[in-house]
């Protein structure tokens, strides 16, 4: 009995940290997260600069526009339409100082900022930018997997 319990106990929290891990890492890519966000019809919304958004390899796929929008009361928001990413586990919004990046040093090596964690790797949603970022310095908006330092998608802003 004593011999079981020392196979079984380890085998048991081995198989269940291997099945955790499992799940925080692959399930993203069935679990979907859809967001739909509205922005006021009442703000006075300037285009700053815009992209569109594109994958970065046959596995890291995006599409959609992004808009860097100052808002009438002077307040600086980043919005995503008709946006969709392959999802992943731990994804941020970041602006990099990069025009293309398509790899993890294009990203680290330059320029970068975290905006935020992504909302929903699906669907129209809003990003405020804090005043102190000096937007002339970022180049592109990117959708960066934080555990594995991968770019899932990026978009080159236009204008910016």
């Amino acid at each position: 009995m004593k011999r079981i319990l020392i196979i079984a106990i380890p085998v048991f929290v081995l198989g269940f940290l291997a099945g955790n891990a499992f799940w925080y890492l692959a399930s993203p890519l069935w679990i979907d997260q859809v967001v739909s966000e509205e922005l006021p019809a009442e703000l006075q919304l300037t285009t700053l600069a815009e992209g569109t958004f594109e994958g970065t390899d046959n596995l890291h796929q995006g599409s959609g526009t992004v808009k860097l929008l100052e808002t009438g009361a002077g307040s600086r928001l980043l919005r995503f339409t008709d946006f969709m990413v392959t999802n992943g586990p731990a994804l941020k919004v970041y602006l990099s100082a990069h025009e293309f990046p398509t790899k993890a040093s294009d990203v680290l090596d330059n320029d970068w900022v975290s905006l935020s964690q992504l909302k929903g790797n699906i669907g129209d949603q809003t990003y405020s930018i804090a005043a102190d970022i000096d937007l002339g310095k970022y180049k592109s908006v990117v959708i960066w997997c934080e555990p594995f330092r991968v770019v899932f998608s990026r978009a080159s802003l236009n204008g910016s």
